[in-house]
């Protein structure tokens, strides 16, 4: 009995140790990778729909792990802590998988993750050339949608980069606002469709233009009457990125252009961006509604014939030495507040300037001045902000996105 144990002590030793050969094969599987992103600021004034607020403040500061689960599987998940209003959050903003192996340019990814729609959204926001993202962003998808869901993606086999997706989400993050806790929303309220398609143009430029199409199940405002005090209460969300403009159907268009003199984006670079995005289908009566003459309304009623939000902005930014690099963007967004039986339009227009200097990939101080001009927002006036922001990358830290 004990050579007996001592044999099957022995195979056991032998396939651990082979195990754990075969891992160290592919050091992502023991040595995943780990990053930490710090954001901090200081800023003059308070904007619309923003996350920063005046004074000094914590932007994101980002956790992230990522790694190859084996030779099918690549994992990452990644924790966000933020400070509003004195408290602190933690939020989970990715923890998914994704396959690596599907034939035909397939791929599934499934858990939580950053949609794939427009050109900036699947970024994260340290990445970004300013402080905030777009108005038309931060209307429309809160800052950046990220949600609980499954993405099916295929590149195409051609000499363009050509790669279609699809995507289905909870999407409670862009629920419309239900007053009265009352309404029955759908458990899978989100689908999108893309397309993305782009090339170089000789050594020194590349292109890329995308469409989307974000269908909102839950996005439809329905058309009531409350008080100021319930008004008040409508206005707060309980998710810090949550949309603060819905509707049912969202379309997207984006475009970039990128140039750098021989190819080489290490010393000099130029990128051009711009999206525009069209909300519809955003206000509504309760399907059932009865009217003023006793009839019962099976469909739901549209408000008026301006019935959609807009936004868009064109941004340009110049790295004009390894450690230097200005950017210029521009953007506004037309929208509709709802108060009883009529729509109030909205207007928010956004001219920011930046200089920023990296020490390295790894570091940023940015200096951005932004002049903004609004309409019935309420709260906020025309106003010049100012704001000094540092952005500081701990560990690995990978390539960003086209």
């Amino acid at each position: 009995m004990s050579a007996l144990n001592t044999r099957v002590s022995l195979l056991a030793l032998a396939c651990a140790f082979g195990s754990y050969s075969a891992m160290a094969e592919d050091s992502s599987l023991t040595n995943p990778s780990i990053s930490a992103v710090l954001d901090g600021y200081y800023q003059t004034g308070d904007r619309p729909l923003a996350e920063r607020g005046e004074g000094f403040g914590l932007g994101e500061t980002e956790l992230a792990l990522s790694a190859n689960i084996d030779e099918m599987f690549y994992g990452k998940v990644t924790a966000v802590v933020e400070s509003h209003d004195g408290e602190t959050e933690l939020n989970l903003e990715e923890a998914f998988i994704q396959t690596l192996a599907l034939p035909s340019g397939l791929s599934v990814r499934a858990g939580r993750f950053l949609s794939d729609v427009g050109y900036l959204n699947n970024q994260h926001l340290h990445t970004d050339a300013f402080s905030e993202r777009p108005a038309a962003y931060r209307a429309f998808l809160g800052g950046h949608y990220f949600d609980d869901g499954v993405r099916l993606s295929y590149v195409a086999p051609t000499d363009l980069y050509w790669t279609m997706g699809l995507e289905a989400f909870g999407g409670d993050s862009l629920r419309a606002a239900d007053e009265h806790g009352e309404r029955d929303f759908d458990d899978v309220g989100v689908f999108t469709a893309l397309t993305k398609i782009g090339g170089d143009i000789g050594v020194e430029s590349s292109w890329q233009l995308g469409l989307s199409y974000l269908r909102n199940e839950n996005g439809l405002a329905y058309a009531e009457e409350h008080d100021d005090e319930e008004e008040e209460v409508a206005d707060e969300h309980d998710h810090s990125h949550s949309a603060s403009y819905t509707g049912e159907n969202t379309y997207i268009a984006d475009f970039v252009y990128k140039w750098a003199p021989n190819g080489n984006y290490k010393y000099q670079n130029l990128t051009v961006s711009g999206e525009y995005f069209r909300v519809t289908d955003i206000f509504g009566e309760e399907p059932g509604h009865v009217d003023d003459v006793g009839d019962v309304d099976d469909h739901d009623h549209e408000l008026s014939g301006d019935d959609y939000h807009e936004g868009w902005y064109l941004s340009s930014v110049y790295q004009f030495s390894p450690s230097w690099s200005a950017g210029v963007r521009y953007g506004q967004v037309d929208t509709f507040e709802i108060h009883e039986d009529h729509l109030d339009p909205q207007k928010l227009k956004e001219t920011e300037v930046s200089l920023a200097w990296h020490s390295s990939h790894f570091s940023t101080v940015r200096l951005q001045y932004t002049h903004q001009q609004g309409t019935n927002f309420d709260g906020f006036e025309d106003d010049n902000i100012v704001t000094l922001q540092y952005v500081m990358s701990l560990g690995a830290h990978g390539a960003h996105q086209f």
